[in-house]
């Protein structure tokens, strides 16, 4: 994933000054906020599941990127603006995710006493496996074990915003890394038996999990577009010298190169879903994706 940019055609003053028109409005209104709920703000959906096993019914989350959006395109709304302005507590990615910080720095600026933070924190970056983009993988939250350091850092930030809820998140966060400490167990039982452990995704963003299970990931896209032709000639070849039978695609892409490659192949497209909110049972699927390609 290339660049992961909100706002697009929208420009951020105009933004801005529409949400501190809405904003005004609704303070006149007295609709500010209907609820005692901590409300935070979040980049992406898997965040928001992290939000909520550890916050609970304590906790009010605002989604940036909603269901069903490319966070390439999706420009951020008046709406949203005002929500942000509401929360206690932004949760961004921090991997090189939010890429675009001229965004993100706008946004907070909505909300300056809101607390920001960094769900990277802690966990050790990985190259990114497209040699045609160099740099650092952003796709962290695809390693259950770097899920699990960003939900303990999620949950040291609701302590810190919270402090009157400090028990229960706490007894939360827990219960939840052991839910996950469990799925990568699972996980890595799952896979460790496959004697055929390369994978063709369009999108490469499996990165962390290939390297958490060791799994070869071969991506279509390159510099987050469509691939060359003498790129998809060399791809070809490679998928047929290793039986690679599946080729994998987020929904949020076009189905058009990885459809090109498994007809070469005589495979198929299968979906699988960097993105989707409840994560334990995404990532229950995406493994089971995975076994059983490259059976």
């Amino acid at each position: 994933m290339k660049h992961f940019i909100v706002t697009k055609l929208v420009p951020v003053i105009l933004m801005l000054m529409l949400a501190a028109l809405a904003i005004a409005a609704a303070g006149c209104n007295g609709d500010v906020t209907s609820t005692d709920k901590t409300v935070v703000a979040v980049t992406l959906l898997p965040q928001a599941g992290f939000v909520e096993a550890v916050g609970g019914d304590k906790v009010e989350v605002v989604v940036m990127v909603p269901p069903g959006a490319s966070p390439h395109t999706y420009e951020v709304t008046p709406e949203q603006m005002v929500q942000l302005s509401k929360a206690k507590m932004y949760a961004k990615v921090g991997s090189g995710v939010e890429f675009e910080l001229a965004w993100l720095d706008n946004l907070i600026g909505v909300n300056q006493d809101m607390l920001v933070v960094d769900c990277s924190k802690g966990i050790n970056l990985i190259a990114s496996e497209d040699p045609d983009e160099p740099g650092l993988d952003p796709h962290i939250w695809l390693s259950v074990k770097n899920a699990k350091i960003m939900v303990q850092n999620i949950c040291d930030g609701l302590v810190q915003v919270d402090a009157a809820n400090k028990d229960y998140y706490e007894a939360n966060c827990s219960s939840y890394l052991a839910q996950l400490t469990e799925l990568d167990n699972d996980i890595e039982t799952a896979l460790e038996g496959m004697t055929n452990r390369s994978f063709i995704v369009f999108h490469p963003a499996f990165g962390y999990f290939a390297k958490d299970y060791n799994l070869t990931q071969i991506g279509i896209e390159q510099e987050g577009k469509e691939p060359n032709a003498d790129y998809l000639v060399r791809l070809i070849n490679e998928a047929r010298a290793k039986d690679i039978k599946v080729v994998f695609i987020s929904p949020q892409y076009s189905t058009v190169s990885a459809e090109s490659v498994a007809n070469e192949i005589g495979g198929e497209v299968v979906i699988i879903d960097p993105l989707a909110k409840d994560y334990i049972t995404n990532m229950r699927a995406i493994e089971a994706a995975m076994r059983q390609a490259m059976q």
